[in-house]
C-alpha cells in the first residue's frame, strides 16, 4: 500500500485547479442499506453485461477488485489499478469545472463521487454517483490502451480551455466513446461506454436495435450534437481501442 500511497501523493502534487475538490472517502460511514442498494444495482446489470459488455470491461471489473455485494473502497481500488496503468479512482466532492476535470484526467486521476443514489432513484439519477463513476467507468481504466487514450484526452482538452468551440467538439468525442461507446468484438456489438454499462434501460434499448449504430468516424463524431437528457438516436462502434486513441491525437491536429 505504501507504493500506491506515495504515487497518489505524487499525482496530487501535480494538481492545481482540482485540489479544492479532493476529499476523503469515509467508507465506514456507508450504511447496510447503501451496500444493499449497490448490490441490487450491480447484480441487476451483470447478467446482461456478462453477455454484452466488451471483454476489457469484464476483465477490468475483476482486476480492480470490485464486488457485487459491497460498495467499493476507492483506496483499495486504486491500489490494484495504479500498478496496472498508473490510474487512480480519486474521490471528489461532486461535479467539477472543466479545467479541474481535464487536469485530473491528465494526471491519471479519475474524479470519483462518493455518494450513492437512493432506492427511489435506482433507474436514473441526473448527477453521476459512485455507481456510475466506479461501476460504469473505472474497470476500463485497467486496460492500457484505453488508459492512454483517456490521459491523452485530458491533456488535449486542458490545452484547449481558451477555445470553447474546440472543447465542445472534443466533448462529443468523449460522449460517443467514454460515455456511450460501442465496439465490435467477435462479430457482435459490445458496450463499453459508462452510460450504457450503468443504465439497464438505455443498454437494453441499444442492444435491441433502438438506435442507429454507425461505424466510428472522427469527423462524424466531432459534428454529432447530442442531448444528455434523451435516449441516444445515433451511436458509433469502433473496431479497437487503438482507434479512439489515434482519433484523439488526430482530433488535436484538426482543432488547433
Amino acid at each position: 500500500m505504501g507504493i500506491a500511497t506515495s504515487t497518489l501523493n505524487l499525482n496530487q502534487s501535480k494538481l492545481h485547479v482540482a485540489t479544492p475538490y479532493l476529499i476523503e472517502q469515509t467508507w465506514d460511514d456507508y450504511t447496510p442499506e447503501q451496500h444493499a442498494i449497490w448490490a441490487e444495482l450491480v447484480t441487476r446489470r451483470m447478467p446482461q453485461l456478462r453477455e454484452h459488455a466488451c471483454r476489457e470491461y469484464l476483465d477490468g471489473f475483476h482486476q480492480i477488485g470490485l464486488r457485487e455485494d459491497k460498495l467499493p473502497n476507492l483506496s483499495e481500488v486504486s491500489a490494484l489499478l495504479q500498478p496496472r496503468t498508473g490510474w487512480q479512482s480519486t474521490p471528489v466532492s461532486g461535479f467539477l469545472p472543466a479545467a479541474a476535470f481535464f487536469e485530473m484526467l491528465a494526471a491519471r486521476m479519475f474524479p470519483t463521487t462518493t455518494w450513492l443514489r437512493s432506492r427511489d432513484s435506482m433507474e436514473y439519477t441526473p448527477e453521476p454517483d459512485i455507481f456510475h463513476d466506479v461501476f460504469g467507468h473505472v474497470p476500463m481504466h485497467a486496460h492500457s490502451v484505453f488508459a492512454n487514450f483517456l490521459e491523452s484526452y485530458g491533456k488535449i482538452c486542458a490545452g484547449l480551455m481558451a477555445r470553447p468551440d474546440a472543447l465542445e467538439r472534443m466533448g462529443r468525442l468523449f460522449w460517443f466513446t467514454v460515455e456511450f461507446g460501442l465496439i465490435r468484438q467477435d462479430g457482435e456489438i459490445k458496450v463499453y461506454g459508462s452510460g450504457l454499462i450503468s443504465s439497464h434501460g438505455e443498454c437494453t434499448r441499444v442492444l435491441a436495435g433502438g438506435c442507429q449504430v454507425k461505424d466510428f468516424d472522427l469527423d462524424a463524431v466531432l459534428n454529432q450534437a447530442f442531448q444528455t437528457s434523451e435516449m441516444q438516436p445515433v451511436l458509433y462502434a469502433v473496431e479497437s481501442f487503438d482507434q479512439i486513441y489515434e482519433a484523439t491525437k488526430e482530433a488535436e491536429k484538426r482543432l488547433r
